[in-house]
């Protein structure tokens, strides 16, 4: 810090947490650092130059490095959900205080300025025995710590969850509090563990506590439903899903794929008992699940258009190979490829993604997507003006004109 860095007044009372000290003890870099201010009131920091962001309590961005300063705080629960909290920040509230609300030891660390680890939860044990553990039982009281939970076991695959923690978690379910969370939260928290390295995890803990019913029943129901084993030795839709969600991972898809493929075969989990294991029709029952879902918890408009197509086509796409040209032309019209190619790209990025999310099929060959991106690039190559003015030069007129186009785009696939 230099002499005129407002951070230099508060020397003695600042002190690093959260994040940046459990990732800085795994040897990973961190996105950014988070501060603790003990001892100090508002308006001290409001002189010094810091400018305030917190709605609900005291946080304040650097001036120059944007970085956030929180005065330390105490909460109380007193009402439903994660907004039922009154809280406490003063400058009689104590660093052992703010760590004691925090979710979980691993990010219930702090350290000093003279780069002392303050540990009062037993937090890098934690991370030396890979557990995920409540910090204590005010956990129950933020069901949004539930979800976070989660998402550090997608990001952290290999940490195993306590006993205690899962309890705590299930209690949260029982109790209704994962049913006042807004729709907004779940999705950001979703987002979040389906970037994560390992994203089955995410809905493995979940499903594992009992919240996947209460918030993706769609999803939940996919368990326990067998699928053809030809094409699926899985077998289970449940597991299949997350091993195309897994394949997402390890081909780095973006979110809007991620999700399509999260949300691509509910339809199966409607399928009527005697139907098993075969799945007529569930193209078309995935996409209005995936768009009633979608309307559920505000997805946004890139993840959800994607979905829809992704349902719909899916099996049209992994049997594309068979398809002449006027159904390829048909297929591409169908996902509105012509006038959005880019999304399109996402389209069979996803379907490759499922068609490798089978066990002992991660490593084969998907030819289906270099065809149907070629296929496009030869029919967007086509001059569409020019071969309706040729078609108006002899008389055609009206559909005549949009046929002599097709046929043209047909033949630019023979």
């Amino acid at each position: 810090m230099t002499a005129t860095d407002p951070a230099a007044a508060l020397a003695g009372h600042c002190f690093e947490v959260g994040g940046c000290v459990r990732d800085a003890l795994l040897g990973r870099p961190s996105a950014d650092r988070d501060w603790v201010v003990v001892g100090v009131a508002p308006q001290q920091m409001l002189d010094l130059g810091f400018k305030p962001v917190g709605r609900d309590f005291p946080v304040f961005l650097h001036p120059h490095t944007h970085e956030e300063y929180a005065l330390a705080r105490t909460e109380r629960k007193s009402g439903a959900g994660y907004h039922g909290f009154t809280v406490h920040a003063a400058p009689d509230v104590t660093l052992e205080q703010d760590l004691a609300r925090r979710d979980l030891t691993i990010n219930a660390m702090a350290r000093a300025p003279d780069g002392a680890l303050i540990d009062p939860h037993g937090g890098a044990r934690d991370l030396r025995e890979r557990v995920l553990r409540h910090v204590s039982d005010a956990y129950a009281e933020d069901p949004v710590r539930l979800l976070r939970t989660a998402r550090f076991a997608a990001r952290y695959g290999d940490f195993s969850l306590a006993p205690q923690t899962l309890a705590l978690m299930r209690r949260l379910v029982d109790e209704g509090e994962v049913d006042a969370l807004v729709a907004e939260r779940v999705w950001q928290e979703l987002a979040k563990g389906l970037m994560e390295p390992h994203p089955r995890r995410l809905f493995e803990v979940l499903r594992a506590c009992g919240a996947l019913a209460r918030l993706l029943p769609e999803l939940d129901r996919l368990w326990g439903v067998p699928q053809p084993e030809a094409h699926h030795p899985e077998v289970d839709t449940g597991e299949h899903q997350m091993l195309v969600l897994q394949q997402c991972a390890r081909l780095q898809a973006p979110l809007p794929v991620r999700w399509a493929c999260l949300v691509h075969d509910l339809g199966k989990g409607t399928t009527p008992r005697q139907e098993w294991p075969r799945h007529l029709g569930h193209e078309q029952r995935s996409a209005r699940l995936a768009q009633a879902v979608a309307q559920r918890l505000r997805v946004p408009g890139d993840c959800r258009e994607l979905a829809d197509v992704v349902a719909r086509e899916h099996g049209h796409i992994h049997q594309s190979s068979a398809l002449g040209p006027e159904a390829t032309l048909r297929l591409l019209e169908r996902c509105d490829a012509l006038r959005r190619p880019e999304r399109f790209e996402l389209v069979l990025w996803a379907c490759e993604c499922d068609a490798r999310g089978r066990t002992g099929l991660e490593d084969r060959d998907y030819p289906q997507r270099e065809r149907l991106a070629q296929a496009l690039r030869s029919v967007l190559a086509v001059d569409a003006e020019r071969v309706a003015r040729a078609a108006m030069e002899r008389g055609a007129s009206g559909p005549e004109i949009g046929r002599a186009v097709a046929r043209a785009r047909a033949e630019a696939l023979g």
